[in-house]
């Protein structure tokens, strides 16, 4: 697998996302219904278009620390993640796994695994000590994944974009003895 970042000013000042790539990642995102019916984020998710992807991107992007990471294998687009480098709660030490969706016709070839760890091993090597998540309360197939990977619940609360129920969920990039970090409750 063969990860690329997309540069923020691909999306920036009117700049549109070359064609191909447009059309890569509407797929990709049309063909995850099922998440988008959960979510919300899309007006129709039977019919996502691509012009309410590049939206959706540059949203993202919007934040100062975001990143877009694409995932090839064979070429193909079968991932995309977003990461912040710094969470908007100046009081979160953590940087924040903000999306990771793959594929639906790339699903359970380990893709996301493999995108997961990739986004862990940038961290640490930054000299990160946690990775942070949020996992929508009505989908329990993410919350089974991303618990299967070594992320542990510390806290339930809305999303602060939307006011959605999550579940944020963290993991230690040190080691796992240190799984939870400073502030964290079960209960908070």
């Amino acid at each position: 697998m063969i990860v690329e970042t997309l540069a923020p000013q691909a999306l920036e000042d009117g700049v549109a996302l070359p064609g191909a790539l447009l059309t890569e990642l509407t797929a990709l995102y049309a063909s995850n219904e099922e998440f988008h019916q959960l979510s919300g984020d899309f007006p129709d998710p039977s019919d996502v278009r691509p012009e309410q992807v590049a939206a959706a991107l540059a949203e993202e992007l919007a934040q100062p620390t975001a990143e877009v990471l694409l995932a090839r294998s064979g070429g193909r687009l079968v991932a995309v993640a977003v990461t912040l480098g710094r969470h908007p709660d100046p009081a979160d030490p953590d940087p924040w796994l903000g999306l990771l969706m793959v594929h639906a016709d790339e699903r359970r070839a380990g893709h996301g695994r493999r995108l997961a760890a990739y986004v862990e091993d940038r961290f640490r090597a930054a000299g990160r000590t946690g990775l942070r998540l949020a996992v929508l309360e009505n989908n329990p197939k993410a919350l089974a994944f991303w618990t299967a990977l070594g992320y542990r619940e510390t806290a339930r609360r809305p999303d602060l974009a939307h006011g959605r129920a999550c579940v944020v969920l963290r993991k230690s990039l040190q080691g796992p003895e240190d799984s939870q970090g400073p502030g964290d409750s079960q209960d908070s």
